[in-house]
């Protein structure tokens, strides 16, 4: 340990500084436009593998934006950890929020501020300066792999692909992320599951143009009263989604696991106060740490149509449109659903209007078994840093690809998460800690070397 702390605080402004270069770069990959800011962020994490002691590192092509690939292998006879992160980032929407530029990174109050700063540039570049560390120290105890990809944030819709087409040269014996959190700065915690994703937009079209509302008013149906009112028969009052068939295959967690994730410190007051809501709603008979990890939920994302602009327009629009997600739970197909949630909400419009669903993206939840090597070797490594055994816990978040990669690959993932709820993420004034920072990379190295030390005795 002591080897490891000097490493990171002789190098920590350098660190510190390559990060900001890659987070300058904004590689947006939902807007199409930004291609060649991913392909400039793709060759970056190239040279950063490439100069951190990798013994080769290319930018590989797929249907859609790159895969930047790395490795050093050192012996066959020794376990291989293959390390995924992803290179995009969310749009930085609504702008005039942002206390200073999303892509110049700033550090306010020992936190780096910046569109990327926790997710997943600052966790990814966590595991790029503690392989860095390993191998200038000479303490790499295994085979290392990098498979960094630019499409995370739209739902992986290529990696898969790439993946398939590249089995042989990913094997590995885990998979390691960061792209998770932990409940506090002082209670260290590792995600043993994720929700799944399906995502829609869906356009309601009343009449043929849009309509002077007073002489239409009253007459004809309009888009958005429907829209509204359609969504609102999602859910019924208990909270539960009205989807016939949607529960068909949500596995109850049992009354031992739920007093399991009970033990999670949580207070609820500071949890509301931290957002600045009075209520917390939900579905009945449920905490809210199970609403939010062992069960599946309901929400629009965006909304819009009609006039918008400055000042009135009375104005009965031709079109509605939104945006809506649903949280998965592992065991819930997320084509289905998908496909139950066409049917039923196509049923339950009108005749005064027409609608269209289209699926977006989606993917499987995904759970990992708390007595493999690697979860185990995670547990030791964030004890000897935080002082404290690290809490299991199930997220509400969604990475679809993980659950790709155990299909694809035949790989299970261990989620180390350094970053917090309080940094923002997705948000304007996205933020990262320095603590969090560095101490991942000091955690990550202790991860490798009880892997490889209880991998030898599998």
């Amino acid at each position: 340990m002591k080897q490891i702390n000097e490493y990171v605080e002789a190098n920590k402004d350098r660190f510190l500084e390559e990060l900001f270069q890659l987070i300058r770069i904004p590689s947006i990959s939902s807007e199409k436009n930004r291609k060649p800011e991913m392909y400039k962020a793709a060759k970056y994490w190239k040279q950063t593998l490439l100069d951190a002691g990798a013994d080769k590192a290319d930018v590989f092509e797929t249907e859609g934006n790159p895969v930047t690939y790395g490795e050093k292998l050192i012996d066959a006879a020794l376990p291989t950890v293959l390390v995924y992160a992803h290179m995009d980032v969310m749009p930085v929407d609504p702008i005039e929020l942002w206390n200073s530029p999303p892509f110049e990174p700033e550090i306010r109050d020992g936190k780096i501020f910046a569109r990327g700063a926790d997710d997943d540039k600052g966790q990814g570049f966590m595991h790029a300066k503690a392989f860095e560390l390993m191998v200038k120290t000479n303490t790499l105890p295994c085979n290392v792999k990098f498979m960094i990809e630019g499409e995370e944030e739209i739902g992986s819709p290529s990696l898969g692909v790439w993946c398939e087409q590249n089995k042989e040269m990913l094997k590995a014996d885990i998979i390691l992320v960061s792209d998770t959190g932990m409940i506090a700065p002082d209670i260290p915690s590792i995600t043993t599951g994720l929700r799944g994703l399906a995502y829609w937009e869906v356009e309601v079209t009343g009449p043929s143009r849009d309509l002077h509302s007073g002489i239409f008013g009253g007459a004809v149906a309009n888009p958005i009263n429907v829209l509204c009112s359609m969504i609102d028969k999602m859910t019924d009052e208990t909270g539960k989604i009205t989807i016939p068939g949607f529960y068909d295959d949500v596995m109850e967690v049992a009354a031992e696991e739920r007093e399991l994730l009970a033990k999670a410190p949580y207070n609820e007051e500071e949890y509301k106060k931290a957002i600045e809501v009075e209520e917390l709603s939900g579905e009945a008979g449920y905490s809210t740490n199970e609403r939010t990890g062992i069960r599946p939920s309901f929400d629009v994302c965006g909304i819009w149509g009609g006039y918008t602009g400055e000042g009135a327009k009375t104005v009965l629009p031709s079109k509605a449109f939104a945006k809506i997600s649903s949280r998965l739970v592992p065991n819930q197909d997320h084509q289905q659903i998908a496909e139950l949630f066409k049917n039923y909400f196509k049923n339950i419009a009108p005749n005064s209007v027409k609608v269209n669903v289209t699926s977006l993206h989606g993917g499987q939840g995904y759970v990992c078994p708390i007595d493999i090597p690697a979860y185990k070797a995670a547990e030791k490594a964030y004890t000897e840093v935080f002082g404290k055994r690290p809490v299991p816990v199930r997220s509400g978040g969604s990475i679809p690809i993980i659950s790709t990669f155990e299909e694809v690959l035949g790989i299970k993932s261990v989620l180390m998460g350094f970053g917090l709820e309080s940094d923002a993420i997705h948000s304007p004034n996205e933020n990262y800690p320095l603590e969090q920072f560095f101490n991942g990379i000091k955690t990550i190295p202790l991860f490798y070397k009880y892997f490889a030390e209880m991998s030898k005795g599998k």
